[in-house]
């Protein structure tokens, strides 16, 4: 295995749910510390502060390209009589995606292998197996008979609860399995950037790094952005794969190896003209497909950053993933190279008059 594809191992077999980030937060230091110097919120967010030119340094513009470490999952809330949990979903989640999957348990004493569970549908009557299952109905099993074996093992309210989605490599090997794409691919963007941008300068001051509990209303990215202060504000994110079967391309157009994806419109951001129009000819410049996406039933980090002090240019860009919210997801890895290229070329492109156009 390649140290890319380690890296994507290491990131998306982590756990990382909202508020409980330690885990990634520790790759993600490790893997930007060689770039810059680090940086913290007091939420937890992280990010390398990586100056381009000593003219930069004086008064260049600052940069803000962020990923979100935390994925959707879930938190214990109490532990029944015989010894099953019940728990509040930690971002959304699609009821249907959600039965007879395997989950793991964090807990003081280490981690524990559960599944989620419910009644079978041979005592169902015959209205209620059309109905869709409520997440109030559902627990989890961890194969104990009690709730005093429940503790013993470890279990306390609060604790984190993720999929099992080992990282596989798929028959087409561009193609990438895992749970946590969404967003741990943009974590991996932001340090690739990194790496593309290390021996070269660049006009400006770049934060670069991933943000904490997108998932639950992009709080990471209001704490981060008021620590880098941005002039431009790039969320790193992933868009909403329609190369399946029963979407159509009114739904949704982007396909997985067609290149990076830029949003268009979201419940969040209309994301601001000329910098979407910067990104469109930086791709072109680069050879690279640009697919658009546009989702009004979510948000992406960019939405915070956009409202940070008088307003802040802000767009988010990212690659085409099919079932996120889910167990696993898929990705393309060539989309993930296009992406980080067309970041660093447009970082490249942020000097102080660049950016000034870009403002009103």
């Amino acid at each position: 295995m390649d140290t890319t594809l380690a890296m994507l191992q290491e990131l998306t077999e982590a756990l990382g749910v909202p508020g409980q980030e330690d885990e990634v937060r520790g790759l993600m230091q490790r893997y930007l510390a060689p770039y810059g110097e680090l940086v913290a919120d007091n939420l937890g967010s992280v990010a390398v502060r990586k100056v381009g030119t000593k003219a930069a340094a004086k008064d260049g513009p600052r940069v803000l390209i962020a990923g979100h470490m935390d994925e959707v999952g879930f938190m214990v809330t109490w532990i029944t009589e015989d010894g099953f949990l019940k728990f509040q979903p930690l971002g959304g989640w699609w009821e249907q995606v959600m039965l007879a999957q395997r989950v793991r348990i964090r807990t003081r004493k280490g981690d524990l292998i559960g599944v989620t569970g419910l009644k079978p549908p041979h005592i169902l009557a015959a209205d209620e197996r059309n109905k869709i299952v409520q997440k109030k109905d559902m627990y989890i099993d961890i194969g104990v008979r009690s709730k005093a074996e429940a503790i013993e093992a470890g279990i306390r309210p609060g604790d984190p609860i993720v999929p099992v989605g080992p990282f596989t490599v798929l028959s087409n090997p561009d193609l990438l399995l895992a749970k946590a794409w969404d967003n741990r691919i943009g974590c991996a963007i932001a340090v690739e950037v990194c790496r593309l941008l290390d021996k070269t300068a660049h006009p400006n001051i770049l934060y670069s790094g991933a943000t904490v509990q997108e998932e639950v209303g992009t709080r990471g990215a209001a704490t981060l952005t008021h620590l880098a202060a941005p002039d431009v504000g790039i969320a790193l994110d992933v868009g909403i794969a329609g190369d399946t079967p029963g979407i159509k391309p009114e739904e949704a157009q982007g396909r997985l190896g067609n290149g990076p994806v830029v949003m268009i419109f979201d419940g969040s951001l209309i994301p601001n003209t000329r910098l979407r129009n910067l990104v469109a000819d930086v791709a072109e410049q680069e050879g690279l497909n640009l697919q658009y996406d546009w989702m009004p039933g979510g948000g992406t980090d960019a939405g915070r950053m956009a409202l940070f002090g008088p307003g802040v240019p802000a767009v988010a860009i990212g690659v085409a993933a099919r079932y996120i919210h889910s167990a696993v997801s898929i990705i393309s890895r060539s989309d993930f190279a296009q992406t980080a290229q067309l970041i660093a070329a447009l970082v490249r492109r942020l000097d102080a008059a660049t950016v000034a156009g870009l403002r009103g």
